[in-house]
């Protein structure tokens, strides 16, 4: 048996994570790159957190690198695929960099829409076509959504609206690039702790009723999302494609029974 492929599913694969310096996309190249896969750890303006995130990849014996850019201005994308070490090509693409939106109806601007789409839909699609040539046959593609795009959020009506446009592209990519073995899929988290989080779960009674709606009765963390795009990623999901996996834990699957 060899013993490194069991413990490194992602051993000789390389892998780009957006947003990868923090919360959910600092765990998913903490992931990858304890899967055996070298990662490069895109960042926007924390260039120190995504250092951090490199040195706690090399100290736990994994590979990995930084590369910057800033969605949503103009020419981002190329910037990012110019630092890329693209002599290694391409096996593993998550989109996890987004922003996140707190205005109604009445209070969202045309210019948060835009700026939204941009960097929720835009650029994430961008980055998949420039990711193409350099994508090797049987790659993975993993887009992170958000539960929102199944459940009403009044206060976060543009950011629902991005993220279900982010949704709907797995089904057509994966249609389009399933001859080539490459698998299309989107990680739909619920509310996770992280330090973008860390405000309001600060508030007990915030974060019962958060707990309260929950199947499994508890906040998410970082790694029950990394988990999940880690074994997206794996060769044992070479069967699944052009799906959404929820990961919130059951949120507002229905009406919660009591204990």
């Amino acid at each position: 048996m060899n013993t490194q492929s069991t413990q490194q599913p992602l051993a000789h694969k390389t892998a780009l994570v957006t947003g990868g310096s923090r919360g959910i996309g600092r765990a998913i190249a903490l992931r990858l790159a304890a899967d055996g896969a070298h990662v490069a750890v895109h960042y926007g303006s924390d260039e120190a957190a995504a250092k951090e995130t490199v040195a706690r990849i090399e100290a736990a014996g994994g590979s990995a690198y930084t590369v910057q850019a800033s969605f949503g201005t103009e020419g981002a994308v190329d910037r990012l695929f110019d630092q890329l070490d693209t002599d290694e090509g391409l096996d593993i693409l998550v989109n996890n960099a987004g922003i996140g939106s707190a205005h109604g109806i009445a209070e969202v601007t045309e210019a948060e829409l835009n700026r939204l789409l941009a960097v929720n839909v835009t650029t994430p699609l961008l980055v998949v076509q420039r990711a193409l040539p350099l994508l090797r046959d049987g790659g993975r593609i993993v887009n992170i959504g958000s539960v929102a795009s199944r459940m009403a959020v009044p206060l976060q009506i543009g950011y629902t609206a991005s993220k279900a446009a982010l949704e709907s592209l797995a089904p057509t990519l994966a249609l389009e690039l399933g001859a080539r073995g490459v698998t299309v899929n989107t990680v739909a988290p619920g509310v996770i702790r992280t330090d973008m989080t860390a405000h309001f779960l600060a508030v007990p009674e915030l974060a019962a009723g958060i707990e309260s709606v929950a199947c499994l009765r508890r906040i998410g963390e970082v790694a029950d999302v990394a988990d999940i795009v880690g074994f997206l990623a794996s060769d044992q999901a070479r069967w699944i494609t052009g799906q959404t996996l929820d990961a919130s834990g059951g949120t507002w699957l229905g009406p919660i029974q009591a204990p």
